[in-house]
C-alpha cells in the first residue's frame, strides 16, 4: 500500500512526495498537465456565486472540473506522443485525477457538508492504487469511514460520486470501515487484492495508515502461500478464457497472456510474498537478475504505452487490440516499414516477444517463490516436508532428477558442463512424461547463450531433438516449452526469425510460431490414430507412410520462411535443405522434405479454387505430384495446415474438397483413370438413372432421365441425381415454375440448396445476392441446365448451427428468401443493401482486385480467377457482370480467407467456345476489377427485381406480376 500526507483545504499533493514509485515519479514534472491551485480558487469562486442556487453550483463545479480533466488528459496523450512513455502517461493520468478527487473532496467539505471535513478518507484501490490510469479505465475508490458514520459522511460521499459520474468516468467504489475491510478481507481475495493496492489521496489520513498496519499484520503475515496459490489459480483461468496463448493476433492487452494483468499478479506476489514496495527491491533480495528487472521495467512500460494508445485512439476502454486499430497504433510507435514486414506487423512482432518476455519473468518468479518457501517451513513440519518432496532420480539419467512429477536439475552446472543438457532436458522430460520444474526452466533462459553453432551442430543434440519432434507421446507440448524458453529459436536460429511474427489478415489467428507449433500437434493426433471422426482418409493412410521424420520436418518447418520478400514456399525449401542435413536426414528424405514444402499450399489451392469434376484439373495436379507417397503425405500435411490456421477455419466440407482431388488423382497415378469415352460413360449414367427409378413410369423415367447433357450425368453422384428426379417431377406436378429444396450435412459441414427455376442469363448473380442477403456463406456452385431450359443450380453454403433440425430451419429461410427475389416480391438491391448497413466495414485491410484468365486450367472452359476484400453482395455483382459480358458461368468455386475472397469461375461465350482475343479479355479485367473496387460502372445493367413470378402469387398479388417481368 502506498500512503500520502493528507491534503486537508490544500491542493492535492504530488506524486513526486510518494514512497513508491518513487524512481519513476521524481522524475515527472506534472505541472503542465493542471494548475491545481487554480482549480481550486475557480470551485470556491463557483461556490461563492451560486450560495443560494444548488441546482446552477452543481453544474458550474461539473463544468470547471470537466474542463480541467479533459484538458489534463489532451495534455498527457500530447506528452505520451513526445516521449512514447506509456507508465508516464499513467501516472500523468493517475496524478490528475488524484487533483480533481482531492478539490472535489475540499469542496464537498467546505462548501456542501462542513461537518464532514476530516471524518472519511478517499483512497485509490485496484491499478489506480498503484498510481497508474488508462484514459478509459474504471476510477476505483475506497471510502473509508470511522465506526458509526453519521449520515451525512454518506451523503457527502455520495454527492462526490454523482459528480464523478456526472463527468463521464466509471466509478468503481466501496464505503467501509476499517473493521469491515479486515473482515472481508479474510473471506474474499479479490477486496485482499484490491486492499493490498490501496493508497492514500485525501481526507482522514489515519483511517488509511490504520488499515495499511492492520492488513500488514492480521491478513497478509502468515498467508503468503495461500495468496499466491489464488493469485496464480486466477490468471490460468484468465487465460483459458482469453485463449491460453499469448500468440493470438488480436490480443487482449489486459487480460490475455503475457499482458497487463499478468504483471500485474507478479507485482501483487511480489508485493504480498516479500512485502517490498518497489519492484526494484526484487534485484536485492535476488529474486530477479538486474537483466530480468529491466526486462521487466521494459514490457511494463511497452504495454502501457499500447494501452494508453488504444484508449485515446477509440475513445474507450478497448483492451482488444484488433486489426483496425494496429495500423495507427504501429504508426504512433514510429514503425516503418522493412523488406517482408510491414510496419503493423513489425510492431505486432514486438508485441509478442514482450509478451514472451512477460511469460519469462513469471516463470522466474514462481521459481523464487517455489525455492523461498521449502526453506522457510519451521520445524518439525519442514523436515518431514522436505523427506516428502525429496527428489528422485530418473532412470538412465545423472544430470537431472523428478522433482513431484517435474524435471529439475541435478545440480547448477548440467548446463555449462555440457551445452547439449540443455536440449537433453527437453528430451528427458518427453521420454519420462514429466513437466518442468519452474528452476529449471529459470536456469534455460538464463542460460541460452550456451546454444552457439557449436552445439546446433553437434550430433547428439540433434538427434535428441529429432527424437523431440518425432515422439509418440507429445511433441508439440515439448517443442512449446522450448520455444516459451527461448530455446528453439536459439537452436533454429531460422525458426528465431519467426518466433512472435504475425501475419496481418483475418485468416490466421496465431502467430507464425506458434501455428507451426499447431500444426506439429495436429499431425501428432492424426499419428496416434485419434482423428478417425474428423479425417477418417488421413487416419486411414497415417499408419502407411514410409517416412513419419520427412513428414514431422515438413509439418514443422513448412512456414519458416514467411516474413521474407520472396515466396515463403521456395525460401522454405532452401532453409529445409540445410537444415535436413544437421538433423541427420538422408539425401532421399530431404528431397521428399523440399517438395512438401515447396508444394504446401497447392493441394488446398487446387480443391478450394478448382472444378474438381475437370478432368484438366485432375491431371494437371497428378503431374505435380507425380506418386502416391507424394499425394499421401501432401494430403496430410494440408490437413494439418488448414487445421492449424485457427479455430472455425477448418470444415468438413473442406475435408470433402480433399478427399475428392485426393481419390481422383490416386486413381490417375494408379493408372485406373478411365479411358471410355465421355459419350459412352454419360450414356451409362442416364441409363443407371433410368434403372433406379423402376417404380416410375416407362415415360417418366424416360423424360426425367433425357432432361439432362453430359456434364450434369458424368460428375453429379447417382444418389442426388435421384433425389433432383424426384424433386423436379413434384415441383412439375405441383405446377410451379420456381422450387427450392435444402438438406444439409454435419460432417461435411456444409448445407445445399438446389434450386429450379427457367433459365435467366443473371440467375447465378440472384441467387447469390439473395444468400447474401440472407447471410448466408456460398463455398461453391454447380450450374446445371436442363433440356427443357430450365436450369438446376446447387448452392453449397457454410453450415452455421449444429443441430440439423435448426441448420434445415436456417435452410429453408435462406431458400424463401431465393424465391422471394427470384418471384419479384423483394428487391435484390434493396435486400443486399439491408444486410451491408448491418455489417461494419474493415478499414484495416487493402487487398488490391486481380483478376487471372486463363484457357490452360481445363479443356472446355476459360477459367476467370478474382481475388479481392470480401463484402456483402459481391459475388452476386461479380456474377452480373460475367453475364453482362455474355459468359455463361458452368461451375463457381467461392473459397474465403479470412477478409479475403478467391473466386474462380468456368465459362464459356454464348456458343460453347473459350474466351479468346486480347481486347476481350482485357474488357473482361476492366470489367471485374471496377466492380470488385466498387467503382462506378456504366455499362453495368441494373439487377432485375425478379426473373418469374408464379401463377398463383400472379393472382393474388397483381402488382407482383408487373414486377417480375419488367427490369427495375
Amino acid at each position: 500500500m502506498q500512503t500520502k500526507p493528507a491534503a486537508g483545504r490544500e491542493p492535492a499533493v504530488r506524486h513526486e512526495q510518494e514512497t513508491a514509485p518513487a524512481t519513476a515519479m521524481r522524475d515527472l514534472d506534472f505541472s503542465s498537465i493542471l494548475d491545481v491551485e487554480l482549480l481550486q480558487k475557480q470551485c470556491d469562486a463557483v461556490a461563492e456565486a451560486n450560495r443560494n442556487r444548488p441546482d446552477i453550483l452543481r453544474a458550474d463545479l461539473l463544468a470547471v472540473l470537466k474542463k480541467a480533466s479533459t484538458e489534463g488528459r489532451q495534455k498527457a496523450r500530447e506528452a505520451l506522443m513526445a516521449d512514447g512513455g506509456g507508465l508516464n502517461c499513467a501516472y500523468r493520468i493517475s496524478w490528475l485525477q488524484d487533483q480533481i478527487t482531492t478539490v472535489l473532496y475540499n469542496f464537498a467539505t467546505a462548501h456542501i457538508f462542513p461537518h464532514q471535513k476530516n471524518k472519511f478518507a478517499v483512497t485509490a484501490v485496484g491499478g489506480y492504487g498503484r498510481d497508474t490510469l488508462a484514459p478509459g479505465s474504471d476510477i476505483d475508490l475506497l471510502f473509508l469511514f470511522l465506526p458509526r458514520p453519521a449520515e451525512e459522511t454518506h451523503k457527502a460521499v455520495e454527492f462526490m460520486l454523482y459528480v464523478l459520474w456526472d463527468m463521464g468516468f466509471k466509478v468503481g467504489h466501496a464505503t467501509r470501515t476499517v473493521e469491515e475491510c479486515i473482515a472481508l478481507s479474510k473471506s474474499d481475495m479479490t477486496i485482499r487484492t484490491a486492499i493490498l493496492e490501496m493508497r492514500y489521496i485525501c481526507g482522514l489520513q489515519r483511517l488509511g495508515t490504520e488499515l495499511e498496519t492492520r492488513f500488514d499484520k492480521e491478513i497478509v503475515t502468515g498467508t503468503g502461500p495461500e495468496f499466491i496459490a489464488a493469485k496464480l489459480a486466477e490468471r490460468d483461468e484468465r487465460h483459458r478464457k482469453a485463449g491460453d496463448t499469448r500468440y493470438l493476433v488480436e490480443p487482449n492487452v489486459k487480460e490475455g497472456k503475457g499482458g497487463l494483468r499478468d504483471l500485474h499478479t507478479l507485482f501483487w506476489i511480489s508485493k504480498y510474498y516479500y512485502h517490498v514496495r518497489d519492484q526494484a527491491e526484487l534485484v536485492k533480495l535476488g529474486v530477479l537478475s538486474k537483466h530480468e528487472y529491466r526486462l521487466l521495467e521494459k514490457a511494463d512500460d511497452f504495454l502501457w504505452a499500447v494501452r494508453c494508445h488504444m484508449h485515446f485512439l477509440t475513445g474507450k476502454a478497448e483492451e482488444r487490440l484488433s486489426f483496425d486499430i494496429q495500423r495507427e497504433i504501429a504508426e504512433a510507435f514510429g514503425y516503418h516499414t522493412r523488406p517482408g514486414l510491414s510496419a503493423v506487423e513489425r510492431f505486432m512482432k514486438h508485441y509478442f516477444l514482450v509478451a514472451k518476455d512477460v511469460g519469462d519473468l513469471t516463470r522466474i518468479l514462481c521459481a523464487a517463490l517455489e525455492d523461498q518457501q521449502a526453506k522457510s517451513i519451521p520445524g518439525l513440519t519442514g523436515v518431514i516436508s522436505r523427506f516428502t518432496h525429496r527428489n528422485r532420480k530418473i532412470a538412465g539419467s545423472v544430470e537431472f532428477v523428478e522433482d513431484r512429477g517435474r524435471i529439475a536439475l541435478a545440480d547448477p552446472e548440467v548446463f555449462k558442463r555440457d551445452p547439449v543438457n540443455i536440449i537433453r532436458l527437453f528430451h528427458v522430460a518427453d521420454i519420462n512424461g514429466l513437466e518442468f520444474h519452474p528452476d529449471a526452466l529459470k536456469r534455460v533462459t538464463r542460460s541460452l547463450a550456451l546454444i552457439d553453432s557449436s552445439l546446433r551442430e553437434n550430433d547428439e543434440a540433434n538427434r535428441l531433438f529429432m527424437s523431440i519432434l518425432t515422439s509418440k507421446r507429445d511433441p508439440a507440448l515439448i517443442l512449446r516449452r522450448m520455444n516459451e524458453a527461448g530455446v528453439l529459436g536459439r537452436f533454429i536460429p531460422e525458426f528465431g526469425k519467426i518466433v512472435a511474427m504475425m501475419q496481418f489478415n483475418m485468416y490466421h489467428h496465431y502467430t507464425v510460431d506458434e501455428h507451426l507449433i499447431r500444426t506439429v500437434d495436429i499431425l501428432s493426433e492424426i499419428d496416434k490414430g485419434r482423428a478417425e471422426d474428423l479425417h477418417p482418409l488421413a487416419n486411414k493412410l497415417m499408419p502407411g507412410i514410409e517416412d513419419r521424420e520427412a513428414l514431422y520436418v515438413a509439418v514443422l518447418l513448412h512456414d519458416i520462411a514467411k516474413g521474407r520478400q520472396e515466396d515463403h514456399s521456395i525460401a522454405g525449401a532452401r532453409v529445409a535443405r540445410k537444415l535436413c542435413a544437421r538433423f541427420g536426414l538422408s539425401q532421399k528424405q530431404t528431397e521428399i522434405v523440399v517438395w512438401l514444402i515447396e508444394e504446401h499450399l497447392t493441394m488446398s489451392m487446387v480443391a478450394q479454387t478448382r472444378d474438381l469434376t475437370d478432368r484438366k484439373t485432375i491431371t494437371d495436379f497428378a503431374d505435380r505430384v507425380q506418386s502416391l507417397d507424394r499425394l499421401k503425405m501432401l494430403l496430410i500435411l494440408t490437413i494439418c495446415d488448414i487445421r492449424a490456421v485457427g479455430p472455425g477455419v477448418w470444415n468438413g466440407w473442406k475435408g470433402q474438397l480433399l478427399r475428392t482431388l485426393y481419390y481422383e488423382t490416386e486413381l490417375l497415378l494408379a493408372g485406373g483413370f478411365s479411358e471410355v469415352s465421355r459419350k459412352e460413360r454419360a450414356n451409362a449414367a442416364a441409363d443407371a438413372l433410368r434403372a433406379a427409378l423402376a417404380d416410375w413410369s416407362q415415360k417418366d423415367r424416360n423424360t426425367y432421365a433425357k432432361l439432362h447433357y453430359q456434364p450434369y450425368l458424368l460428375s453429379v453422384p447417382l444418389e442426388d441425381q435421384i433425389r433432383h428426379a424426384h424433386f423436379i417431377r413434384q415441383t412439375d406436378k405441383a405446377g410451379q415454375a420456381l422450387a427450392t429444396t435444402v438438406r444439409t450435412d454435419s460432417f461435411h459441414a456444409i448445407t445445399e440448396i438446389t434450386v429450379l427455376s427457367p433459365d435467366h442469363p443473371r440467375l447465378l448473380a440472384v441467387i447469390a445476392g439473395a444468400c447474401a442477403a440472407a447471410g448466408a456463406n456460398i463455398v461453391d456452385a454447380q450450374i446445371f441446365t436442363t433440356s427443357d431450359g430450365r436450369a438446376l443450380d446447387t448452392i453449397h453454403v457454410s453450415r452455421e448451427f449444429t443441430d440439423d433440425a435448426d441448420e434445415l430451419r436456417r435452410a429453408a429461410t435462406i431458400g424463401r428468401m431465393i424465391e422471394d427475389v427470384l418471384s419479384g416480391r423483394k428487391r435484390l438491391p434493396e435486400v443486399i443493401a439491408t444486410r451491408a448497413r448491418n455489417r461494419k466495414k474493415s478499414k484495416a485491410f487493402v487487398i488490391p482486385p486481380s483478376v487471372n484468365i486463363t484457357n490452360s486450367l481445363s479443356n472446355k472452359f476459360t477459367v476467370i480467377e478474382v481475388e479481392c476484400l470480401d463484402r456483402p453482395g459481391l459475388l452476386s455483382e461479380i456474377t452480373a457482370v460475367l453475364s453482362d459480358l455474355s459468359l455463361d458461368i458452368q461451375s463457381a468455386r467461392i473459397t474465403t480467407f479470412g477478409e479475403k475472397v478467391i473466386d474462380t469461375f468456368y465459362v464459356t461465350d454464348l456458343v460453347g467456345q473459350k474466351i479468346s482475343g486480347d481486347s476481350k479479355r482485357a474488357n473482361i479485367t476492366a470489367r471485374m476489377k471496377a466492380v470488385m473496387a466498387e467503382e462506378e460502372d456504366e455499362l453495368r445493367e441494373r439487377m432485375p427485381s425478379g426473373i418469374i413470378a408464379p401463377a398463383a402469387t400472379a393472382r393474388t398479388s397483381p402488382s407482383t406480376d408487373k414486377k417480375a417481368g419488367s427490369p427495375v
